[in-house]
C-alpha cells in the first residue's frame, strides 16, 4: 500500500531514543525496514525547537544538527511547533526522607503537607511542547480526505490523536501504529488496523552517516548527546 508516516518527534525521543545510542536516526531507512510490505512515500516529522538549559546549553545545537541532517532526506518533511516555558504553582509531592522517592497512598502520589495540614505549594519551571499533535492530526486528516495515500502509520503514544484517527479511518484509510513506548495508549492500539513494535536491531541498522556532505556544507553528528 502507498503509505505515509506521521512521527511525533518528542514522543519518539522520550519513548524510544532517550538514553540510547540511536538518536542520529535515518527516518527513511528505519521506516523502510520496519514496514517492508508498504511503499513509504512520505515521512512527516513533527517537533519543536528546544531552548538551552543551564545544565545542557548545547541541546539546541544538537537538535539543529539533526534537523539539518533530516533535511537531506528526500521523503522527510519536518514541521515545527513551539516550545514554551512558564512558571506555574504546583503541589509538592511527599517524598521518603531515606530514599527520596515519592510516597504513594492507596496508589496515589501523596502531597507534602504543611504544619497546618494544607498542601505545600511550590513554583515550578514547566516546559511544554505546543503544536506537534495538532500539526500531526491536521496533516493526517488532509491526506485522508484528499485520498493522498492508502495507509497512514502513526508513530506516537498520544491518545489525543484518537478522534482524528477515527475520522481518517472513516475515509477508508488503513491505520498502522508504531508506539515508541510499549506501554502506550490501549485505545490507540485497539483503534489501529495493525501495530508494529520498534525493533532495536532496525534502529542499529538505521544510523545516518556521521558526516553528511551537501553542496554548501558538512553536517557532523554531535559527539555527545
Amino acid at each position: 500500500m502507498k503509505t505515509r508516516v506521521y512521527i511525533d518527534g518528542f514522543n519518539l525521543y522520550y519513548g524510544l531514543l532517550k538514553g540510547g545510542p540511536h538518536k542520529w536516526l535515518d527516518l527513511e531507512r528505519f521506516c523502510d525496514l520496519s514496514f517492508p510490505k508498504n511503499i513509504i512515500e512520505k515521512i512527516y516529522y513533527f517537533t519543536a525547537p528546544v531552548t538551552a538549559r543551564p545544565n545542557d546549553p548545547e541541546q539546541p545545537v544538537r537538535q539543529k544538527a539533526y534537523l539539518d541532517a533530516l533535511a537531506t532526506l528526500a521523503r522527510v518533511e519536518v514541521h515545527l511547533g513551539t516550545f514554551m516555558s512558564s512558571v506555574v504553582t504546583m503541589v509538592m509531592a511527599d517524598c521518603d526522607p531515606v530514599t527520596g522517592k515519592p510516597v504513594y497512598r492507596n496508589g496515589i502520589a501523596a502531597p507534602k503537607l504543611m504544619p497546618n495540614g494544607k498542601p505545600q505549594m511550590v513554583p515550578v519551571l514547566k516546559s511544554e511542547e505546543k503544536g506537534s499533535d495538532v500539526n500531526l492530526a491536521s496533516y493526517l486528516l488532509r491526506d485522508a480526505f484528499g485520498h493522498m495515500c492508502e495507509c497512514a502509520i502513526i508513530v506516537s503514544n498520544d491518545s489525543d490523536l484518537l478522534t482524528p484517527i477515527r475520522m481518517a479511518k472513516a475515509t477508508g484509510m488503513v491505520i498502522g501504529l508504531m508506539p515508541p513506548r510499549e506501554r502506550g495508549s490501549i485505545d490507540l492500539k485497539r483503534l489501529a488496523d495493525f501495530k508494529v513494535s520498534p525493533r532495536q536491531s532496525l534502529l542499529t541498522q538505521s544510523a545516518l552517516p556521521a558526516k553528511i556532505v551537501t553542496q554548501d556544507r558538512e553536517i557532523i553528528k554531535p559527539a555527545f548527546w
